[in-house]
């Protein structure tokens, strides 16, 4: 990738070349919600990148919570991946349908909150790929049983009850991924239950704004664009969405351009709408 580029992107070109590479392992980690009308498990056996597990993340989840995809113990995690023949040495590689949209969530999850060295997001998607007539194949792939030896990293995630101080507090600034009529209440949520509207003090980030035709913006555009959002890169960050997927698009993009100061609140929307003790305003501001 060029200087301009995200450091944790690569491109389908460099990918195509290492497929087949002894430490190489791709993710497809592809996840929609019912309005997108993919199924990403029928998509993944109709055809994958060559060498590609599936990655589910309502699998690999903390499934006490009564949340979707929550972040899983550091054990529970270590011991599902090993399964799949994936070490935290290994060069990992996440992709998703569309290029920029589920990836970036197990990006975070393996390298921030996991400890896993090496792990990029594939420019452009399986779509791409597929635009591009790059290769394919609807074999499952076969790896040996390895061990995952996990770095847990519990500071890059937010709970609930610090999430209240600090939309209290107002002493973080705080960077929503949902769509701007979502963040506005001007149009409804996907889940049912939940208010419409958004934290006091945060700032409207839709996640679509980092991508153009699934590819990862330049470290210019996104630095304008998380400016033009009223974010100030010097200053802490914490990510939310819907539910903790999307959130971590723009912590793709702060990490991008050096701000290490940055967590991801878990439950997102999902659990601070669908409560009735939680402040919420509507409007842009």
């Amino acid at each position: 990738m060029t200087a301009e580029k995200s450091r944790f992107v690569v491109s389908a070109d460099w990918l195509q070349n290492e497929l087949g590479a002894k430490d190489l392992r791709i993710l497809d980690a592809s996840f929609y919600l019912p309005a997108q009308k993919r199924d990403a498990d029928a998509e993944y056996a109709g055809g994958h990148i060559p060498g590609a597990i599936r990655f589910d993340q309502d699998k690999i989840a903390d499934h006490s919570t009564g949340l979707p995809h929550t972040v899983p113990s550091p054990e529970f995690f270590a011991a599902e991946v090993g399964r799949l023949g994936i070490s935290e040495n290994d060069l990992i590689v996440v992709y998703d349908g569309p290029g920029l949209f589920a990836s970036p969530r197990v990006w975070w999850l393996f390298h921030l909150v996991m400890g896993a060295k090496n792990v990029f997001v594939l420019d452009g998607g399986l779509d791409g790929w597929k635009a591009e007539g790059r290769p394919l194949e609807t074999a499952l792939p076969a790896f040996e049983p390895t061990t995952f030896r996990p770095n847990f990293n519990p500071d890059r995630i937010v709970p609930l009850e610090e999430m209240r101080g600090i939309v209290d507090s107002g002493s973080l600034q705080i960077a929503d991924a949902r769509s701007a009529g979502r963040f506005a209440a001007t149009e409804p949520e996907p889940r049912e239950g939940m208010r419409s509207g958004h934290m006091p003090g945060a700032r409207s980030l839709p996640s679509g704004v980092f991508a153009v035709n699934g590819k990862f913006k330049s470290l210019p555009e996104l630095r304008e664009t998380i400016a033009k959002a009223g974010i100030d890169l010097d200053k802490p960050v914490v990510t939310t969405c819907g539910s903790g997927i999307t959130a971590a698009i723009i912590t793709l993009a702060l990490e991008s351009l050096g701000n290490d100061s940055n967590r991801l609140y878990d439950g997102s929307w999902s659990e601070w709408g669908s409560r009735q003790d939680t402040p919420v305003v509507t409007g842009n501001d």
